[in-house]
């Protein structure tokens, strides 16, 4: 009996450390198990995430790529239209400019993917179908203006006297140059033949700015009966003052 009393001892300690690693090794699996699962849920949610902003930036190149595509088109179409107005040299136009390559623009430039409900278009600068849909209406105001051409008849009995107030300034800035001439030290003959031009070319003078004046307030175009009451008022004011000019010299 003596001699089985150590053997049952070292049997019972053996049990208990057997009893305990069996404790520890099921904490060690149940803690690998909930760290595997934690980790298979954090993976699935950055998958779902990462094919979300996939599907989103499919949808935005998409989107992108038909903007492009509609720009092209309308950009196609206005040069067209510009090289079908009156007065514009083909030639001078030639064909529609190819686009800037992407490798040729700054980094900053290109758009990044915007964030949902983001616009497409980064702050600060305008979409190209706003600075599109402008550049159609200054075409269709140059080569199609309100009013079909015709002034009204309130604006053809102003244009002589747009003429003459024209043509006095430019009488005015004439006398003024012959007069400094004749009393200059150097260079007069050149300043009074300056003046003399200006002289000649004061009846004509009203015409530009009564063609700017109808075609940017009454949109409308400055025919040849227009342009030919603006030239006589003109004329009629440059005589006068020429006359006028030369009788007090």
């Amino acid at each position: 009996m003596r001699d089985r009393q150590p053997l049952g001892r070292d049997y019972q300690l053996m049990v208990s450390a057997l009893a305990d690693v069996t404790r520890r090794r099921d904490a060690a699996l149940d803690d690998a198990e909930l760290a595997y699962q934690d980790s298979a849920a954090r993976a699935a949610g950055e998958l779902a995430r990462a094919e979300s902003d996939a599907l989103a930036a499919d949808r935005w190149a998409g989107a992108a790529a038909a903007q492009v595509l509609d720009v092209d088109r309308e950009a196609s179409r206005l040069w067209d239209q510009l090289r079908r107005a009156r007065g514009l040299r083909v030639r001078a136009l030639g064909e529609v400019p190819e686009p800037a390559s992407v490798e040729a623009m700054p980094r900053v430039a290109l758009q990044r993917r915007p964030e949902p409900g983001e616009d497409v278009v980064a702050p600060g600068r305008q979409s190209p179908r706003v600075l599109l849909s402008r550049a159609a209406d200054r075409i269709d105001v140059t080569i199609r203006p309100a009013g079909h051409g015709l002034l009204p008849r309130w604006a053809l009995l102003l244009l002589p006297f747009a003429g003459a107030a024209g043509a006095a300034l430019t009488s005015l800035v004439a006398a003024g140059l012959v007069t400094f001439g004749d009393s200059a030290e150097w260079g007069g003959p050149i300043i009074r033949g300056l003046g003399w031009l200006t002289f000649a070319v004061a009846p004509s003078a009203g015409v530009p700015v009564a063609a700017h004046l109808t075609h940017s307030r009454l949109r409308a175009r400055l025919e040849i009966g227009g342009i030919g009451l603006t030239l006589l008022g003109g004329m009629v004011a440059a005589t006068l003052l020429s006359l006028s000019f030369a009788t007090t010299r």
